[in-house]
């Protein structure tokens, strides 16, 4: 064949030959050649009806079956035009039931093409469907006519409408918004458009924003409840994946940064179903009116620049206008609602950084290149994590309940809790100590008393006092550990110190040595003071 078609327009072209259908008139219908038309049809056996006039012999009247322009076709001598319809599948098609010569060819299937109308389907999805699944013989423009005679024949339904009450309910939504120039590329670029729209007053906020991450859309939220003077108690979202991570109507995972962000204000979120933007048609309203009235066909230089201006317009226009359902100011039923709305907290929301980390061999998790303990049972499993300046929060990943909370620690340190150390020593740790107390009773009791204050993190220390041992000798070293036993001073700095100034002197032979150690001394554990303090 010199055209190739594609499978839709080949089963219409095969539809129309089955009808009965002269080439001219399928050209007509199809808009495909004569020549390839009939190339296809006797391919597909079908006998094509030549153009030309053809004498009929009178014949009585006959029962006659309407094809779907309306013209009839001639019956055989039994009344009824044989092998009229045939399927295109190898399912057995429906037998149809004999029409009269106003109906159409798709009203034996009325009810399966309305059911494709509810579920959404357009009509070429529906003819198809028809083809494939009952075999039927129309064209698809026949399926097109009936779909628009239902879809005229069919009532609008009523809209419900949503009535808040004053700081009850806000909606929120994204929508695109103008041409900003941007400063890093120095190209415009499509900028994005946050609305927020309080239910009862349709009271707007409208930020700019060039890109989205979950602490803007968190940010956003921030923003527009600082313009607004207070917060409601519910806000209404679509389930993009800045604040929905799994929808749900009934039970949907928020992300939790934007959880914490609206519990902080005392706000609770209230996903749509999926694909039902009805539910806040006041925001989307909002959006739409903003794109439309302000922002159409505007270019500005900078993100401050258009801020500014949607600022401007939204006093000037958008607040002291009349809106058309509630026949009333904006501003005005805005005062109303303002004393409604909750009340801010004194300071902005904390942001802090979230993930997961897998605990190490050592029951610690690292962030930041820090190091932070967990309780035991944890090693080799995730938990998440929650990080902001000052503080680490460690959470149990199905409960989301707070396993540990650590102060933030320096790079390369660790922040290890008493009980979070192990509760039997390694054998390796019980040899290094059996070390120490063999080379002198006071090392043994000082390299004791690090690892009963320290745990295995002063593993390093206890092997540096010892080479401390054949560095000075084990006399020297057994003093140095008396004092720092005697000034409650668990630290190898202090033994190394010692030994390094006064490496022949004993602690009671020196006063103003004395002095200096317990400054040294009360320094230390003012220190580790701090550190408790701050770990509790």
């Amino acid at each position: 064949m010199s055209n190739v078609l594609s499978e839709e327009k080949k089963q219409q072209v095969i539809a129309l030959g089955k009808l009965g259908w002269p080439l001219r008139r399928i050209e007509q219908e199809t808009g495909v050649r004569r020549e390839t038309a009939g190339a296809y049809l006797k391919a597909a056996g079908i006998v094509v009806s030549r153009p030309g006039w053809r004498r009929r012999s009178p014949a009585k009247p006959a029962i006659q079956v309407a094809t779907d322009s309306g013209e009839s076709k001639p019956a055989n001598a039994a009344g009824v035009t044989t092998d009229f319809i045939r399927p295109f599948s190898e399912k057995t098609p429906i037998q149809l039931p004999a029409a009269s010569p106003s109906d159409s060819v798709c009203e034996p299937f009325r009810e399966t093409i309305e059911q494709g109308l509810r579920r959404g389907r357009n009509a070429m999805a529906i003819w198809q469907d028809m083809v494939t699944d009952h075999g039927f013989s129309g064209a698809y423009n026949t399926v097109k006519r009936f779909v628009r005679k239902l879809r005229g024949s069919e009532q609008t339904e009523a809209v419900g409408i949503i009535l808040t009450g004053p700081g009850e309910e806000s909606q929120v939504d994204y929508g695109t918004g103008p041409m900003v120039r941007d400063p890093q590329t120095g190209k415009y670029r499509r900028t994005r458009l946050f609305v927020m729209t309080l239910g009862y007053s349709r009271k707007a906020v409208r930020l700019l924003v060039f890109r989205s991450t979950t602490r803007t859309w968190a940010e956003l939220h921030e923003t527009a409840f600082r313009r607004l003077g207070g917060s409601c108690r519910v806000v209404v979202l679509d389930n993009l994946k800045e604040g929905v991570l799994t929808p749900d109507i009934y039970d949907p995972t928020l992300n939790p940064l934007f959880k914490d962000v609206l519990a902080y204000y005392g706000v609770v979120a209230m996903p749509c179903r999926v694909r039902d933007p009805d539910r806040k048609g006041k925001v989307e309203s909002g959006v739409a009116h903003a794109q439309k009235t302000p922002l159409k066909g505007m270019r500005f230089e900078s993100l401050e620049e258009a801020q500014s201006y949607l600022d401007q317009w939204e006093s000037r226009w958008a607040d002291t206008r009349i809106h058309g359902t509630t026949k009333r100011q904006v501003s005005a039923m805005f005062a109303e609602e303002k004393p409604f709305l909750l009340p801010l907290p004194l300071e902005p929301f904390r942001y802090y950084q979230y993930g997961e980390r897998t605990v190490h061999l050592d029951g610690c998790v690292e962030v930041d290149a820090a190091y932070y303990s967990v309780p035991p049972g944890w090693i080799g499993k995730l938990v998440n994590v929650q990080s902001d300046s000052l503080h680490v929060r460690i959470l149990n990943p199905k409960t989301h309940q707070l396993l540990r909370e650590h102060v933030r620690q320096e790079r390369g340190r660790h922040r290890i809790r008493p009980e979070d150390n192990p509760k039997k020593t390694p054998f390796t740790t019980t040899q290094l100590l059996a070390r120490a107390s063999r080379a002198g009773s006071h090392i043994g009791a000082f390299c004791e008393a690090i690892h009963e204050h320290k745990g295995e993190p002063g593993i390093r220390g206890i092997l540096g006092v010892l080479s401390l041992a054949k560095k000075f000798g084990v006399t020297a070293v057994e003093d140095a550990c008396s004092a720092a036993l005697e000034l409650r001073v668990y630290e190898y700095r202090f033994v190394r110190r010692y030994l390094e100034r006064h490496p022949q002197l004993t602690l009671r032979q020196v006063d103003p040595l004395i002095r200096e150690l317990v400054q040294y001394r009360d320094l230390i554990n003012i220190k580790i003071e701090e550190q408790n303090h701050e770990s509790d």
